[in-house]
């Protein structure tokens, strides 16, 4: 983040001032207004003091491609299964940067000078700004201006990042362990209503990406408490006007009800410390107020209105979902809070005010999608780039008053084009309320420090390994020194803000790591390591298969389970493993069995699941597998060949893209065909298409149920997937332990962290073996629930029960860990 030096005509205090800017500053390239060169198109959004600049671009990173060796030819002299290479790839960028108008012409300058592409020849332009700059833009940049309706840029921004960035959307809590808190982006964010707060107030009513109306709007707005806040305080800078109002008093200033009754006024349900009259005492009480005090009875005053009218708009038309943007709002925390305590007030807890990280681009973004029309942007899905974006700063100015200091900042905003069409898996059981991460460290601050410093300490095992995974490039040490100190930057963010991208979480930061190493061009640091051990699997799968077969049926199953549990204890991000691994080559399958905890297990459903497996066979299982080599090859494969044996279609899911040592999509297809020439089982699987492996969309060693691969989807729904099985801690501890889905789920994991492992109740190598099933409106028979409900008991399980599922009278479950009922109708599997 670049920093302007601020250089006042006179102490910036003094209300009469009007500070000035240094022009004079250096943008560094490699943090604002990058990949210039390749810059497609642009679009801005001047308002009355922010610009908000847009462009795409194309951009060049590295990526790695396995190829199978053809050992049918020359090449068979290798014993290698497959080939590792670096390859470029061109993706799609979206570069969203936020600055003051005092450096328009500084930053235009800059663009001009660094502008490569000279195809563009328009810029789309919205805001109240765009017509006073219009000539400075065409002269600098030698662009025509094309103006568009600022209010259908503001809608089509806030459908893009309400669609493409879950955590998008978060309710202000002042007095809260912590202010921010993030919701859950329904899968389908139509109807909603959306408060623009500007120099007015617009309340626009959206119901699809083209259909909106604006439905009302008031006059008493941002431009009302700017002016008369000027009018009062002689304070002209609306940040400044803010800051007074964060520190004053307005029951000085605003006459109370329990002034006029002395207390509260029961019969109506008017308690003491309400409003009655905004500025009432300066009527009737003679003495000088302060400015700090009128700010904040101002304050307090637009906000009541403007809740007061949002809530009634959002009641008549049924609305629950209300969105807060504008410059009124900012991010600013005073005005948050008021607008916030408003909406409550007025509909008892009934309706949220929710407000949006990137509120502040949503104009620029509406311009630019229009301009972009012809690419059909909305036809993929996006994803924030955390590497290059500036991120959530707006924290309380008594907490840290250097984050509030919003002049000379230029915040970023950087989207990735993925791949592919990321949906919701079909088997949520209730998509809306679908988090899938197990513990907030925004919330549980213990657990933040822990996995804060637990990702310090492995930084320097990743940096080793990333300039390992690319021993023929001499600069990859100069890479991943650039890479350390951009992620432990990220770390300390994290340690000061916690919400800077959202909710933070193992997830989050997992992620942040490999978006940081993408950008210095590792895009696979386990990649030689994963080859190593899948090699190496592969020569005991044979043997491994031959002794399950030896087995009763029973002990076989128990084994399967096994060895899938022994095969995930295999995992290079847990540093209890790596340790282990790199001291000990020689440890392997029978030794991993060996550390797996006895059961009873920390979580043990086994026994249903076994009783389970006495009955039909499941129509169609989608396993999300995790790791590469003794995971995916001795314990993943031998249990997808005894469902293929029991007539169960299998589809493997696994990574799009490479993350720590967890099997991608290309390794698998590798792996699985080598597999196949071994096992005529899993070769008739493929043969008759009852084993299919698809790419989950996913590029991180957790899992979001709710971004998948849309081909994913497709075929979940075309097969009648019904069971889900989900293995590894990044996948079934620290995502989705709490997944609700309408289908059988299975959550396997070994948990390899101590302090996680402790704080479970359990110790290194415990077990995770979840089993749950889903019982809907249409059981109804009473013994039916009862010898559900008892078998579940005996084993400890999870069952989903309709609320009034059952008759009167009739048992009430209590899951053992939580309460848990279904939303909505779910298949009722035939063997209950």
């Amino acid at each position: 983040m670049a920093e302007c030096r601020r250089v006042d005509s006179s102490d910036s205090r003094s209300s009469s001032s009007n500070p000035t800017m240094d022009k004079s500053i250096t943008l560094p390239p490699d943090e604002i207004f990058r990949n210039l060169e390749n810059a497609k198109r642009f679009a801005i959004d001047i308002g009355g003091s922010l610009t908000k600049l847009a462009y795409y671009s194309t951009v060049q990173h590295k990526v790695a491609k396995v190829r199978s060796f053809d050992h049918s030819a020359k090449e068979a002299t290798s014993d290698k299964l497959y080939e590792i290479s670096v390859q470029e790839e061109v993706t799609a960028r979206l570069h969203f940067i936020k600055f003051e108008n005092a450096y328009i012409e500084t930053c235009l300058d800059f663009i001009k000078d660094h502008l490569v592409n000279t195809e563009t020849k328009v810029i789309k332009a919205t805001g109240g700004g765009a017509h006073k700059f219009k000539d400075l833009i065409e002269k600098k940049l030698g662009l025509n201006v094309d103006k568009e309706d600022e209010m259908t840029c503001l809608i089509k921004g806030c459908n893009f990042v309400l669609k493409n960035i879950p955590h998008e959307a978060f309710v202000y809590s002042k007095h809260a362990d912590t202010e921010f808190r993030f919701q859950t982006t329904h899968p389908d964010i139509f109807p909603y209503l959306l408060v623009n707060i500007g120099s007015g107030v617009s309340i626009v009513k959206v119901e699809s990406e083209d259909k909106f109306e604006r439905i009302g709007g008031s006059s008493i707005g941002g431009g009302t408490f700017w002016g008369l806040g000027a009018l009062l305080t002689k304070t002209k800078r609306f940040d400044e006007l803010l800051q007074l109002a964060s520190k004053g008093q307005h029951t000085n200033v605003d006459m109370l009800v329990k002034d006029i009754y002395g207390g509260s006024y029961g019969s109506l349900g008017l308690t003491g410390d309400l409003i009655a009259s905004s500025f009432g005492k300066s009527a009737t009480v003679d003495k000088e107020f302060s400015k700090e005090d009128m700010a904040k009875s101002l304050l307090h005053m637009i906000s009541n209105d403007i809740g007061q009218l949002a809530c009634l708009y959002a009641k008549l038309h049924n609305l629950s979902r209300v969105y807060f943007g504008g410059f009124f709002i900012r991010g600013h925390p005073v005005t948050m809070h008021t607008i916030t305590y408003s909406i409550n007030f007025f509909t008892k807890g009934e309706v949220q005010a929710l407000f949006l990280r990137h509120e502040g681009y949503l104009g620029a973004i509406g311009a630019f999608l229009k301009g972009a029309e012809e690419d059909n942007p909305n036809q993929y899905s996006w994803g924030e780039n955390f590497a290059g974006s500036s991120g959530l700063m707006s924290i309380s100015p008594d907490m840290n008053p250097m984050q509030r200091a919003r002049s000379g900042t230029f915040d970023m905003l950087e989207m990735d084009r993925l791949e592919r069409q990321l949906v919701n898996l079909p088997l949520l059981l209730d998509p809306s309320s679908y988090i899938p991460d197990t513990v907030d460290l925004t919330r549980d601050a213990p657990a933040r420090e822990y996995w804060l410093y637990c990702f310090q300490e492995a930084l320097d095992g990743v940096v080793k390994r990333a300039i390992a995974s690319q021993p023929d490039m001499p600069e990859a040490t100069e890479r991943a020194e650039k890479f350390r100190q951009k992620y432990r930057q990220k770390l300390e963010a994290f340690r000061h803000q916690p919400c800077v991208y959202g909710s933070l979480t193992v997830r989050s930061l997992l992620d942040t790591r490999e978006h940081c190493l993408n950008e210095f061009n590792f895009p696979d640091p386990y990649s030689k390591i994963k080859q190593r051990e899948n090699d190496m699997a592969l020569k005991y799968y044979q043997r491994v298969v031959k002794s399950l077969e030896k087995l009763s049926w029973e002990e076989r199953q128990y084994a399967l389970v096994k060895g899938v549990l022994a095969g995930n204890v295999f995992d290079w991000g847990a540093k209890a493993v790596s340790d282990v691994l790199e001291s000990d080559p020689e440890f392997g399958f029978e030794e991993a069995k060996k550390q797996l905890e006895e059961r009873p297990w920390l979580v043990d459903s086994y026994n249903q699941w076994l009783q389970r497996l006495k009955g039909p066979p499941h129509k169609c299982a989608l396993f999300f597998v995790d790791n590469s080599g003794v995971d995916i090859i001795l314990g993943v494969m031998p249990f997808v060949r005894e469902l293929l044996s029991r007539g169960t279609e299998v589809v493997l899911a696994s990574n799009s893209g490479p993350a720590l040592n967890d099997v991608t999509n290309g390794e698998l297809q590798i792996l699985t065909e080598r597999i196949a020439a071994m096992d005529p089982v899993v070769q008739s699987g493929l043969q008759e298409d009852r084993l299919t492996l698809i790419q989950s969309g996913s590029s991180s060693p957790c899992l979001d149920l709710s971004r998948l691969d849309k081909v994913l989807a497709m075929v979940v729904r075309e097969r009648k997937t019904d069971l889900v099985i989900i293995e590894g801690m990044g996948r079934a501890i620290h995502t989705n332990y709490f997944a609700k889905l309408s289908c059988e789920s299975l959550k396997m994991a070994v948990i390899k962290n101590s302090w996680l492992a402790d704080r479970l109740g359990g110790k290194l190598f415990s077990v995770v073996f979840k089993y749950e099933w889903c019982v809907c409106p249409g059981v109804r028979e009473r013994n039916v629930a009862r010898k559900t409900a008892e078998s579940l008991k005996r084993g400890g399980s999870h069952l989903w029960l309709q609320e009034n599922s059952t008759p009167r009278g009739s048992l009430r479950f209590s899951s053992p860990h939580r309460r848990n009922l279904c939303t909505r109708p779910c298949q009722v599997p035939k063997w209950i």
